[in-house]
């Protein structure tokens, strides 16, 4: 988890620099850090069997390492926004803009279409990479809960960690990687989807993606 001081820093710069927290209706699943070998098969296959769409925000240079696989994730209709293109906080980029067109540009030649929504690595936007963000028509998005799936911890404490949240507008964020994460593998995510899936639906809600409810 992170620490509580880092929270509020997070929660400091949402409010300097607002972005999509919560959809008006249902609920999104978001996945971050990929696309990843290790992982993303795992998770679209889950998501594929449940008939669920949902939103990945590729790292650029995942995407340049796994091209194929990005393009998988767009194929099967899950909505790819851009995580920039290396994974690092925003406030160590020399040219932020930079970083948003290079990864933006990985992923149009990796998925022939260029993202539409940005979210910043670990949550965080400087003033520069917003900036950009903004001139660049891209949407920014957070996340209004989430599994703590960056941790090393099993499958079912990542599933009861996003049923705590599931409640109508909440965008879950997910990993399909854990290139930058503390634990080994980022399967475990998806060997939690299942149940997720079950307790979404014995609340009555729609699985949406960020990119059909993003008004």
């Amino acid at each position: 988890m992170p620490s509580f001081r880092q929270q509020l820093e997070t929660t400091e710069r949402w409010h300097r620099f607002p972005g999509l927290e919560r959809l008006d209706a249902g609920l999104a699943l978001t996945f971050d850090d990929g696309p990843d070998p290790d992982a993303t098969p795992a998770v679209l296959d889950a998501l594929g069997a449940a008939g669920v769409r949902a939103t990945f925000f590729l790292v650029g240079e995942q995407a340049e390492a796994h091209p194929g696989l990005a393009a998988e994730i767009a194929a099967r209709g899950h909505v790819v926004g851009l995580h920039g293109y290396r994974h690092v906080e925003h406030d160590e980029l020399a040219d932020p803009r930079a970083d948003l067109e290079r990864g933006a540009a990985a992923l149009a030649a990796a998925t022939g279409e260029r993202p539409a929504l940005c979210r910043p690595p670990y949550g965080r936007f400087s003033a520069a990479s917003y900036a950009a963000c903004r001139d660049l028509g891209l949407l920014p998005v957070y996340w209004s809960g989430w599994g703590c799936d960056w941790e090393p911890i099993p499958a079912p404490r990542i599933a009861d960690l996003v049923i705590r949240d599931i409640a109508p507008g909440v965008v879950v964020l997910l990993h399909d990687s854990a290139r930058y994460a503390y634990r080994e593998s980022a399967r475990t995510t998806a060997e939690a989807l299942p149940a997720v899936f079950e307790a979404v639906a014995a609340a009555g809600l729609e699985l949406a993606t960020v990119g059909d409810r993003d008004s």
